[in-house]
């Protein structure tokens, strides 16, 4: 954005990126005298990354020297140091290779650490041990921020072209100014229990609207989401109504002790054998018990379910024809009987 003061500037164009990041070189050091002082940071790493740091110390002496920086790898403390020396022309790069050493003892691979020196990239290690106390509600909410196979910081690092590392109790970002500032912004609320999905949706919409050259200068709040807390309605937990006990003055019947117990069970005035004896013949009791019940369940795996009476419908009719006939038999011979002893009769009277 150009000046807007009244005055003339002709070196002030709008073509100009006042953002741009130039590099440093011996040149622009127009004194060309070393720093009046030395500068030193020291970092400790962590003894898993003593192994890791030793293969890779030498390319990392190779990249520093490039710059005229001197470091040091001490495995007896378990420290990084960077320095330093009479050639170092660029002030900015000892806080560079001190950014470097830090992420090397935050587990950040090499290849990526490196990419620190260039001048457009800058880091920010987030602490987020201290947002909560509980353990487990701690490793659910940095779980919320890797997400299902590291989707959601998949989708953070493409949104704010940032490279993120969840490690312990600090999460290392890289990345441009802007895209690190997205991803504290985002880090911090997901450990305040704000899930990143919201976030992230809020950054596509920004990415999509930044294509578009005339929303440029608009504001863009009417297209973005607003996420409200929603009470949600729980279930109350069932409170039974105590029943108010009758007042009397007088205090409760006192409990009987152990000893008054065994006293009225006569077990007091056993000795110790017995005692044992005794003990033994319960535990064998209960032993019985639990195995006839065991045996129980197992011998009704045993039992034979109770089947359906199979019916055939041709045997049926068979026998139903069979019913029939022997009923009208029956029924053929009891008239003949009657018949009979009609006829009987009257013979009978004849004879009186």
């Amino acid at each position: 954005m150009p000046s807007t003061h009244n005055r003339d500037k002709p070196w002030d164009t709008p073509d100009i990126d006042k953002w741009a990041m130039e590099e440093f070189k011996p040149e622009h050091n127009a004194s060309g005298l070393h720093f009046a002082e030395e500068s030193s940071f020291m970092t400790l790493f962590p003894k898993y990354r003593e192994q890791y740091l030793r293969t890779i110390w030498s390319d990392v002496t190779k990249a520093l020297e490039k710059h005229f920086i001197k470091c040091e790898l001490d495995l007896v403390e378990g420290a990084m140091t960077v320095k330093t020396t009479a050639k170092t022309f660029d002030p900015a790069m000892i806080i560079k290779a001190r950014d470097l050493i830090k992420l090397l003892a935050r587990s950040v691979p090499f290849p990526q650490a490196i990419k620190i020196l260039q001048d457009d990239v800058a880091c920010d290690v987030i602490k987020i041990g201290n947002f909560v106390t509980n353990k487990e509600r701690f490793i659910k909410r940095r779980q919320r921020l890797v997400g299902p196979n590291g989707n959601t910081l998949k989708a953070l690092e493409l949104l704010t072209k940032c490279y993120v590392l969840v490690q312990g109790n600090t999460v290392s970002a890289m990345g441009p100014w802007k895209g690190l500032k997205e991803v504290r912004r985002v880090v911090e609320d997901c450990m305040q229990n704000v899930h990143p999905i919201y976030y992230i949706k809020e950054l596509m919409i920004k990415q999509e609207l930044a294509k578009n050259p005339d929303l440029a200068e608009e504001d863009w709040s009417r297209f973005l989401p607003s996420f409200k807390k929603r009470n949600v309605a729980r279930k109350k937990a069932k409170t039974t109504k105590r029943e108010k006990k009758v007042y009397t003055p007088f205090p409760p019947a006192q409990t009987p002790r152990k000893v008054d117990l065994q006293i009225e069970s006569g077990e007091y005035f056993l000795g110790k054998k017995e005692k044992e004896l005794k003990k033994l013949r319960e535990k064998r009791e209960k032993q019985e018990e639990v195995s006839e019940t065991r045996k129980q369940e197992r011998d009704q795996d045993f039992v034979a379910p109770e089947e359906d009476d199979y019916e055939n419908k041709l045997v049926k009719k068979d026998k139903k024809e069979k019913k029939e006939k022997k009923e009208k038999k029956e029924k053929k011979e009891k008239k003949h009987r009657r018949d009979d002893d009609e006829d009987d009769k009257p013979s009978k009277r004849s004879k009186a």
